[in-house]
């Protein structure tokens, strides 16, 4: 600042003093900057840009600015070095890129100057900033390290000396009251106003000046404050503030009516206190001994309560029904336990959100590889929240198989809103009163998990992962999953009533997340209330990187290997024969379980001091973890037959299966069905064979096949139940290569339902079966036509080295799925 401006600062001002609060300047001070004649020098070429996120800053008034950010800080040392202006306008902080230009390009700003830099420090700097002048953004480059912006004038009363000075008696009452209404607004709303303010106030008989002002003094949203700042007109933008002043002088009133209320309120269980502190004193002299009443300590914690009205008034009257119970009475417990419960609830505690994205994203990324789409799920819905702050928490349910991630995504999406986590496990889960809390008539009452899990978290907006929600029972003291209609439904859970803390609870805020491993078990009305995000299996790459990455770290540190002494490597090549014949899993768990008996084997090798390789060889397999477990769903090719590979659906994944069948002497064709079948897949087969009745000459069918032989279809593993439709066109294949001594092509499978008129019908869990056809080394896959957008819809990964064939036929089936005869027969 220039030695003159300075002097006339220290006229005004006392410039050591920190400056807090915006404040009008004296004319001379304000035609110091305003009347500055290089003002259309700096609108002729590009000016830096600052963005305000919580400010509207006005011509001849002078603002407090923060500048935190690296751009806002090079901003702020170029304009201050050679005293340049630049511009500030209010922009949403929502708003990048391509729509931050759009939302820019002809809105109005203020061009500006720094009047003095407050302090300057490593993390904050902040500086005096003036408004000059109103302009409008023209144009707009966002190539350097800050915005820069070229504008036009939009004021064309710049100064003092070009305003007209005859104005109209309206207006001359117009500006008084505007005048007197602010200074009211300001003495009442702040303790500290510096003197200079008033005085600067009433001595000012310029309206335009004053209307900025107070513009920037109301206590307005800062969107309004831009729509102020937006008015051409004089006469209508003071008109505009007077209604503002107006509503913060009702605004005012009515905080200071409450604030006396409070007081009074206040008054009143001091003066309670006091009471019950001269009762306490005379029990001490009648009874001889120190008498502590338990009630003080509680009563003592509620002075310094925040909570609503309600609760502080149903708090005040159980504790006078506590101090007229005997303290020996076994009532005395239960209310000093439940007046506990109420004051350790956090009632207006709410933890700070970390609307990141780019935050958000590397958390997930850390804590879990793959799962790419259920990422970008739970992404769309930190992104809504964001741009709505005062929305509903969305209630996701993540359903997949085990040992995939579920139940850590949701630490995840609590790590990366910055909220405290909660876990509650719902499994085996059958009295309603676990859900909705005892009432206090019972012996050992307590709330609910719900209510109970927020006091252990110690804020009202937690992540709350309700863990295998679909393992709940019903039974004759309730049905829990009822109780969770009212938890889980944004409409109701505002108001959730707990029997023991006999009070609404408000948990809109709270972020519930549920896991499932299945959604057939949990009830219609519940799955409505939840977003649904499937959580699917790891094929083996995956695998290998999540062990890599997390596995094996994790093992080696909790077995004490980590250690510079000693270390175990698990190549590749190791690991990925864990994972196919160790583990045949969707998820994790169990190859994490196969890596700790790696690790206490080798621990005991170190114990021992046996010699050892800190290499895993595929030949030490054996000897750390046995002989291979899982061979039983690899494909073992279609020599035969009536062999044909199926791909099948279960609650832990995918896999395949075999359908086998054979002739034999009979009558008509019966049919005989084993391996522990339902009854659909009992309808698919009986559907597949009259099919085949029907059409026999056109599958080139000899007729004593059909009238001098029986059939019978077998599916191996005979103590799993097996059901569904989708293995209607493997059981047709089966019976026709039966039928024709045609056998199936070597690395197919196949899965589809079947009609009567040999349609092919698509089926679902598409991902899961693939994810089982290439653990077994299959090449081709049979599918329905319209399953393929389900696989498109598929990460390539899944599909790298695999061939899908599309049918909307079993004709087509059945030329893909049979080699020709000729082939056949050799």
């Amino acid at each position: 600042m220039s030695n003159s401006k300075n002097n006339l600062w220290s006229n005004y001002f006392d410039l050591s003093a920190n400056i807090t609060v915006p404040f009008p300047l004296p004319s001379v001070i304000v035609n110091e900057y305003v009347e500055n004649t290089n003002i259309p020098d700096a609108l002729e070429q590009k000016l830096p840009l600052l963005l305000l996120r919580d400010k509207v800053t006005f011509p001849k008034v002078a603002l407090p600015m923060d500048f935190t950010t690296t751009e806002e800080k090079a901003l702020l040392k170029r304009v201050q070095d050679d005293g340049a202006y630049f511009v500030a306008i209010y922009s949403p902080s929502n708003l990048e890129g391509g729509a931050l230009t759009k939302y820019l390009e002809g809105r109005m700003a203020v061009l500006c100057q720094v009047a003095r830099v407050i302090s300057v420090e490593e993390d904050l700097s902040s500086a005096l900033v003036i408004g000059v002048l109103r302009v409008a953004i023209s144009k707009v480059s966002m190539d350097g390290i800050y915005p820069e912006v070229t504008v036009v004038p939009r004021e064309e009363k710049m100064g003092i000396k070009r305003r007209e000075k005859d104005a109209s008696a309206e207006s001359v009452l117009k500006l008084a009251e505007v005048k007197e209404l602010l200074v009211k607004n300001l003495s009442r709303r702040y303790d500290r106003v510096p003197s200079e303010v008033f005085s600067s106030i009433k001595s000012c008989e310029d309206p335009y000046y004053i209307t900025n002002f107070a513009a920037v003094c109301c206590a307005l949203k800062t969107p309004l404050q831009q729509k102020l700042l937006e008015v051409n007109t004089l006469s209508e933008r003071m008109t505009e503030v007077l209604s503002y002043l107006y509503q913060e002088q009702e605004l005012i009133a009515m905080r200071e009516e409450i604030r006396s209320q409070a007081r009074e309120d206040m008054d009143k269980q001091q003066k309670e206190y006091f009471l019950q502190q001269q009762i306490r004193v005379m029990q001490e002299e009648l009874g001889g001994g120190g008498m502590e009443l338990p009630s003080d300590e509680l009563r003592e914690k509620a002075l310094h309560k925040e909570w609503p009205v309600s609760v502080a008034e149903t708090f005040s009257k159980e504790l006078r029904r506590l101090d007229n119970l005997n303290p020996h009475s076994p009532d005395f417990a239960v209310q000093f336990q439940y007046l506990e419960t109420l004051l350790e609830l956090p009632w207006s505690v709410y933890s700070k959100d970390n609307f990141s994205l780019s935050h958000a994203e590397k958390v997930l990324n850390k804590d879990h590889f793959g799962l790419d789409k259920v990422k970008d799920r739970i992404l769309e819905h930190m992104a809504v929240i964001r741009l709505r702050r005062d929305m509903k928490s969305p209630i996701l349910c993540l359903w997949g198989p085990p040992g995939v991630g579920k139940t850590s995504l949701g630490k995840s999406i609590a790590d990366s809103l910055g909220r405290k986590y909660i876990r509650i496990s719902l499994g085996g889960l059958h009295d309603e009163a676990e859900i909705r809390g005892h009432r206090r008539t019972y012996i050992g009452a307590m709330p609910g998990r719900i209510i109970q899990a927020i006091k252990k978290a110690g804020t009202s907006n937690p992540v709350i992962v309700l863990d295998e929600i679909d393992k709940i029972d019903s039974t004759h003291k309730g049905d829990p999953s009822a109780a969770l209609l009212e938890v889980l439904d944004p409409e109701q859970n505002k108001s959730f009533h707990d029997n023991y803390i006999d009070i609404d609870y408000d948990l809109s805020n709270v972020m519930f997340v549920a896991t499932a491993n299945s959604l057939s078990t949990i009830s219609r009305p519940l799955l409505d209330r939840m977003e649904l995000i499937p959580v699917n299996g790891y094929i083996t790459e995956e695998k290998l990187e999540i062990a890599r990455r997390h596995l094996v770290p994790k093992q080696l540190k909790e077995h004490g290997i980590d250690q510079d002494c000693y270390t175990l490597k698990i190549p590749k090549s190791v690991m990925e024969i864990i994972i196919e014949s160790y583990t045949r899993e969707s998820g994790v768990r169990g190859l994490e379980k196969q890596i700790a008996r790696i690790m206490r084997k080798f621990a005991r090798r170190i114990g021992d001091s046996t010699s050892y390789s800190e290499t895993l060889k595929p030949s030490d397999l054996k000897e750390y973890l046995g002989v291979p477990t899982y061979t039983r769903d690899l494909y073992q090719g279609n020599d035969y037959y009536g062999v044909v590979t199926g791909l099948a659906w279960t609650s832990v994944g995918g896999e395949i299966l075999f359908i086998e069948s054979s002739l034999h002497k009979g009558k008509d064709c019966k049919l005989t069905l084993t391996g522990n079948l339902g009854d659909v897949m009992k309808e698919s087969a009986t559907i597949a064979l009259n099919y085949i009745k029907a059409h026999a000459e056109e599958l080139g069918i000899q007729p004593e096949k059909l009238t001098d032989y029986d059939m019978h279809l077998h599916v191996p593993e005979g103590a799993i139940p097996k059901d569904g439709p989708s293995a209607g066109i493997t059981m047709l294949t089966s019976f026709v290569s039966s039928l024709t001594k045609r056998k199936v092509k070597l690395s197919i499978a196949m899965t589809g339902e079947i009609t009567l008129r040999g349609k092919v019908l698509p089926v679902g869990g598409i991902k899961e079966k693939i994810l089982a056809a290439k653990r077994s080394k299959i090449t081709d896959i049979i599918l329905s036509e319209e399953n393929k957008k389900d696989v498109e819809d598929i990460n390539k990964l899944y599909t790298k080295g695999l061939t899908f064939h599309y049918v909307k036929d079993v004709s087509e089936v059945l030329n893909l799925a049979l080699l020709p005869r000729e082939e056949a027969s050799k």
